[in-house]
């Protein structure tokens, strides 16, 4: 069974992005909620399965369908870290093409700025990494970041070039947080965090949330905005621990991106937007390779100068991505939503012309879990 194309995503919205005093983790989930409904043409009693993934809430999936009154035929709470979405996706697809839910609802919502002003997570150390102390998650993506600078010569530049990219997007972007300007210089500059991250190489910190509405591809059409169709999908999981990863240079990206692209039927030069979980600048080198958007040990030379920056050869986190725009723990509901803006045609100043593919990728935990959609117009089909 192949699922290219049998399902779309008609509703999709951003709530309590940046700092949204006051406000629950669920307040939040539920404002995009609604916001997703609104923008589908939805009411709440159609949705009949619902996916999501809470920062702290283990049992978030039964949590949100009572706070939103739903009784679901299906609740979906697999818990992969930002990757999680990505993956709803993909079952919420399978699910509508069985025949077992007619309107599949993803939501995710966090307070994690206004709350606490960092990373909030149920995760504890692993067992043999907590003697040496390590900055969770931080210490585990700047030994990924050690790693490809000694073996393939990547430098502090190249790096700094990601976050430099990230911010020309944001400034393009009236809902991004932080918009003011960044140079190459100011990267390098900025307070080491862990050897050889520094600050600006590492995400935001904020409060934010997002939701979708998916249904079958034949009633897509039915619904007031222009469908986005999910034509491929993959993931691809390694480990749980940095410290068990077989190399610090290659993800699960490889596999999620190999498979989202055969379901899909297209190669990374037919893809005309790129949105990666940018959680450090490490990551959307790593993730660009693994993709095969460039060679292993190239990503560097292939980030540098502006290559994914406005202007640049491949346009990457059009909306600023969690290094600029949003990041409130779990950052891979973010990477559709923009996909589907970008899709739609609905992206402002930053809106890339005659987009017709896109391609949206998670990852979770420390380079752990990592989910590769595929998405297109109907163009594509």
């Amino acid at each position: 069974m192949s699922l290219r194309g049998k399902a779309a995503i008609v509703g999709a919205a951003l709530a309590g992005c940046g700092e949204a005093h006051g406000k629950s983790a669920m307040e939040i989930t539920v404002e995009a909620v609604q916001g997703a409904l609104a923008d589908a043409g939805v009411s709440l009693c159609d949705v009949d399965a619902i996916a999501t993934c809470q920062p702290l809430d283990m049992l978030s999936g039964l949590t949100l369908a009572q706070e939103l009154g739903l009784n679901p035929r299906f609740a979906m709470n697999n818990r992969m870290g930002g990757s999680s979405f990505l993956s709803h996706t993909l079952w919420a697809a399978t699910l509508l093409e069985l025949r077992l839910a007619d309107t599949v609802l993803i939501a995710y919502g966090s307070n994690q700025r206004t709350a606490s002003g960092k990373l909030m997570t149920a995760l504890g150390l692993p067992t043999y990494e907590a003697p040496y102390r390590p900055m969770f998650p931080l210490s585990s993506y700047a030994l990924a970041a050690d790693r490809h600078m000694t073996q393939f010569g990547t430098t502090r530049e190249q790096l700094a070039d990601v976050a430099v990219a990230a911010r020309a997007w944001a400034q393009k972007n009236p809902e991004a947080f932080v918009r003011n300007p960044l140079t190459r210089e100011d990267v390098i500059a900025s307070r080491r965090v862990s050897d050889p991250l520094r600050l600006r190489d590492c995400c935001l910190v904020t409060d934010g949330g997002g939701a979708l509405v998916m249904r079958r591809a034949e009633t897509a059409k039915d619904h007031p905005r222009p469908p986005v169709y999910l034509l491929g999908g993959g993931e691809g999981t390694t480990h749980r621990d940095i410290s068990e990863m077989p190399d610090l240079t290659v993800t699960g990206a490889v596999q999620s991106g190999a498979a989202a692209m055969e379901m899909a039927g297209v190669r990374p030069s037919d893809i005309d937007v790129v949105e990666l979980y940018d959680a450090f600048t490490i990551n959307v080198i790593l993730f660009l390779e693994d993709l095969g958007f460039c060679r292993k040990g190239e990503g560097g030379a292939f980030v540098e100068s502006g290559g994914i920056a406005p202007g640049g050869h491949l346009p990457v986190n059009t909306n600023g991505g969690g290094l600029s725009c949003v990041h409130p723990g779990m950052y891979g509901i973010f990477t559709l939503v923009e996909a589907v803006r970008q899709l739609r045609g609905e992206a402002g100043d930053r809106q890339i012309d005659s987009a017709e593919l896109a391609l949206a990728h998670g990852n979770g935990g420390v380079l752990s879990s990592q989910v590769t959609n595929i998405l297109g117009t109907e163009a594509t089909l």
